[in-house]
């Protein structure tokens, strides 16, 4: 069994929904020696996360932030932990929801995702910065 791990810094994006498929993939390139395995995905912050979904049509995108906003607006009236900025609630909410970590199988050395599936980063901040992720691979 092989087992592999990396950590990587990804660099900082805007607020939004970003595909990192391709970052994963050339900065482990020890995928390639698994023939039947898992890569689990695990992000290193509280206002971001990391979901798999669509990767063909940008608007997924857009709608993805849409929904989120709406689900959990800024400012609302409820929220204590508001020193951090309007954006810094609502983004550990909306990390909490849409998770801190992913697994995908392995199969013949590649990832085994759909033929429109893609990774994503889940930016909730305005201006979150570089965000790090804990990349292990294993298998056989």
């Amino acid at each position: 069994m092989h087992v592999f791990q990396v950590e990587i810094k990804l660099k900082p994006q805007r607020r939004g929904f970003h595909l990192i498929t391709s970052e994963i993939l050339e900065n482990f390139p020890e995928i390639k020696i698994i023939n039947l395995g898992f890569l689990h995905v695990f992000i290193k912050h509280t206002s971001a996360s990391l979901t798999i979904n669509e990767n063909a049509d940008p608007t997924v995108l857009s709608d993805f932030e849409s929904h989120m906003n709406v689900m959990v607006p800024e400012n609302a009236t409820y929220y204590r932990h508001t020193m951090e900025g309007p954006d810094d609630m609502p983004a550990h909410i909306k990390a909490s929801m849409m998770g801190s970590a992913i697994q995908i199988p392995i199969t013949n050395g590649r990832l085994n995702l759909g033929t429109w599936q893609g990774i994503y980063l889940c930016e909730h901040r305005d201006h979150g910065g570089s965000r790090k992720l804990v990349l292990t691979a294993y298998g056989n």
